[in-house]
């Protein structure tokens, strides 16, 4: 049976998870459902950023590059990340964007098998990640497929085996609109939509983890989707040879400092080497949240997290059903922390329920997503929010024209 509203309170009282909600940075009268890029503040997050402004920059100066860890920051923290998602010692690199890193590895991985001249995406894929396959692959063949129909990934094995021409395939792992999670990716769908998913140990002879970047993202790590933050697979076997990619040359650890002849020597290093200085700042609110999921359950985070989808799809469809259409999977194993709403404007009924404090996002052309961090969504907030919805879509208050103004960023 379905929770009432006074179910709730008690639900999340005995909410294992409940202490974490007030870790956070939660303004009053809002409910926060965003499913993009940027989590709630974590308490602890400000006051480490400020430290390392303050006294690392402010009174270490250049020292603190030694003295404070700057310069082995990408794989000290990556030792970090990899012990959320399975990765042994030595095999998580936290460096650059995403779409630098997905660069770099396209331009690795077509280098190793340049015979081969076909390159396979998602159409459903983030955009920015096409488009550095567009630049990556130029001189190639490049097929869009759709991650719902046959893997592409199939296909290309069995070409593989009669000699094919697949150089490469850039999946994702979860899709961004409806939430839905693939059967196989490491693309950036998984860092929004895929919800915390326990990660078993990567085994020595399996492919390195090489984390992506924090693409401007300092506190979207603290939300439930943070163990799952996007991984790029290298084989461990290509990776001491391969070139660092010849447009993204490696911009630190170059051993040769002598700048008196071009070329200069570069080392030979893998896509996972950082290409320029590391984003220390952003670093730093990585690190203050990673001390926050030292002390997670992440099986309890993903417990929680169909039990909040779960909820919020069952009052959606009994109170507005007539109004939207869930397009998110209702299976939970191929469910992400995501549930997305289709609904025919879907922008103004956004925008409408921001203002009113319930906040999530649009994904052009007609969806409402919301996203259900367990770390500091409660079920009272689930319930609050479809009242908000309800009240907005019944009321049909979302047709005012100052809700159906396009802003930069939906």
């Amino acid at each position: 049976m379905s929770p009432t509203r006074s179910d709730c309170p008690a639900l999340d009282a005995s909410d294992p998870l409940a202490s974490f909600r007030h870790e956070f940075v939660l303004p009053e009268g809002v409910i926060y459902l965003d499913g993009n890029s940027l989590g709630a503040l974590p308490k602890r997050t400000a006051a480490h950023v400020q430290n390392v402004v303050a006294e690392e920059w402010g009174q270490g100066l250049i020292r603190s590059w030694n003295d404070a860890g700057w310069f082995d920051a990408p794989r000290t923290l990556g030792d970090r990340v990899g012990r959320l998602i399975g990765a042994g010692a030595g095999r998580v690199v936290v460096c650059d964007s995403t779409s630098i890193n997905v660069f770099k590895a396209l331009t690795a991985a077509l280098g190793l098998r340049a015979d081969r001249r076909v390159v396979v995406g998602d159409r459903d894929n983030f955009p920015t990640d096409l488009y550095m396959m567009q630049g990556a692959a130029a001189g190639h063949e490049q097929r869009l497929v759709s991650a719902d129909g046959p893997s592409p990934g199939g296909r290309a094995r069995r070409r593989r085996r009669r000699g094919g021409a697949h150089a490469r395939r850039l999946p994702d792992r979860s899709d961004v609109r409806h939430g839905r999670r693939h059967r196989a990716g490491a693309g950036r769908g998984c860092a929004d939509d895929l919800g915390p998913v326990p990660q078993r140990r990567c085994a020595p002879d399996r492919p390195r983890r090489v984390r992506r970047g924090l693409r401007r993202r300092l506190h979207v790590q603290v939300r439930e989707r943070r163990p799952r933050r996007p991984r790029l697979h290298l084989r461990r076997d290509a990776s001491p040879g391969t070139p660092s990619p010849s447009r993204c040359p490696a911009g630190t650890g170059t051993p040769t400092r002598s700048r008196s002849r071009l070329p200069m020597s570069r080392p030979r290093a893998s896509p996972a080497s950082p290409v320029g200085t590391p984003h220390l700042l952003s670093y730093a609110g990585l690190e203050a949240s990673l001390s926050l999921w030292d002390e997670v359950s992440l099986d309890a985070v993903r417990a929680k997290s169909p039990a909040l989808t779960d909820l919020f799809i069952s009052l959606v469809e009994g109170r507005v059903g007539d109004h939207v259409e869930v397009v998110t999977p209702l299976d939970h194993a191929v469910r992400g922390s995501r549930v997305s709403l289709r609904h025919e404007d879907g922008y103004a009924p956004m925008q409408a329920l921001i203002e009113r404090g319930v906040i999530g996002d649009f994904r052009a052309p007609d969806l409402m997503r919301f996203g259900f961090t367990p770390l500091y969504v409660g079920y009272a907030d689930v319930w609050d929010a479809v009242d908000v919805l309800t009240d907005v879509l019944t009321t049909e208050i979302w047709r005012e024209p100052k809700y159906a103004t396009r802003l930069a960023v939906t």
